[in-house]
C-alpha cells in the first residue's frame, strides 16, 4: 500500500539531464522557449482537430452516399429525383476549391505544420542544446513537494529518459518519439 510519508533517492530527487538547464542560460530564454513550445502544443491540437474534421466530412460524405442509395432503393419518384440532386451536388464534392480533407490535411502538415515543428526544434537545438519542456520541468521543481512519494522529480524505474548523446534531427532532440 502506498503512503504519503517522505520518500525519495537521490536519483529521483533531481531531474533527468534534458530536463536540466544547461550553464549559462537565461530565464528569459527558458521562458520564450517555454512559450514557443505552448504554442506549439496549440498547432498540435488544431492538428488534432483538423483530422477530426477530416474523419468527420469523410464519414458524411460515405453516410449521404448511404442515404442517396436509400432514397433510389424506396422506389418513390420524388426520393428519387432528390436523390439524384443529392448525388450531382453533394456526393463526392470538394469542401473548399479544389481540395478534399485529405488534401487539405496534406498541406497544413507539409507546410505550416512541418514549418512550426522545424522552427520550433531548430531553436531549442540553438538555444538549449534541443532540450525539450525545460520550463515546465523548472515549474515542477518549483511547485512538487521534495522528498515525498508522488512528487518525484523522476521516474525511479530503472531506465533512463536518456539525452545524452543524441544527435539533433534523432527522435531524442525532436520529439518524434511518439
Amino acid at each position: 500500500m502506498a503512503t504519503d510519508t517522505p520518500q525519495g533517492t537521490d536519483a529521483t530527487e533531481q531531474p533527468t539531464p534534458e530536463h536540466r538547464r544547461p550553464d549559462g542560460v537565461t530565464d528569459a530564454t527558458v521562458e520564450a522557449l517555454g512559450k514557443l513550445s505552448e504554442a506549439l502544443e496549440v498547432v498540435e491540437d488544431a492538428r488534432g482537430h483538423l483530422y477530426g474534421f477530416h474523419r468527420l466530412s469523410g464519414q458524411a460524405d460515405l453516410t449521404l452516399g448511404e442515404a442517396v442509395d436509400l432514397m433510389r432503393d424506396s422506389g418513390d419518384t420524388e426520393l428519387g429525383v432528390l436523390a439524384d440532386r443529392l448525388e450531382e451536388e453533394l456526393v463526392g464534392r470538394n469542401v473548399v476549391q479544389g481540395r478534399w480533407t485529405f488534401q487539405v490535411v496534406e498541406e497544413y502538415d507539409d507546410g505550416y505544420y512541418a514549418d512550426f515543428r522545424r522552427l520550433e526544434a531548430d531553436a531549442r537545438q540553438r538555444l538549449v542544446g534541443g532540450r525539450r519542456h525545460l520550463f515546465e520541468a523548472e515549474m515542477k521543481q518549483d511547485r512538487r513537494t521534495h522528498g515525498r512519494r508522488g512528487h518525484e522529480a523522476s521516474p525511479d524505474d530503472g531506465g533512463t529518459q536518456s539525452f545524452e548523446g543524441a544527435e539533433a534531427g534523432s527522435p531524442a532532440s525532436t520529439g518524434d518519439s511518439q
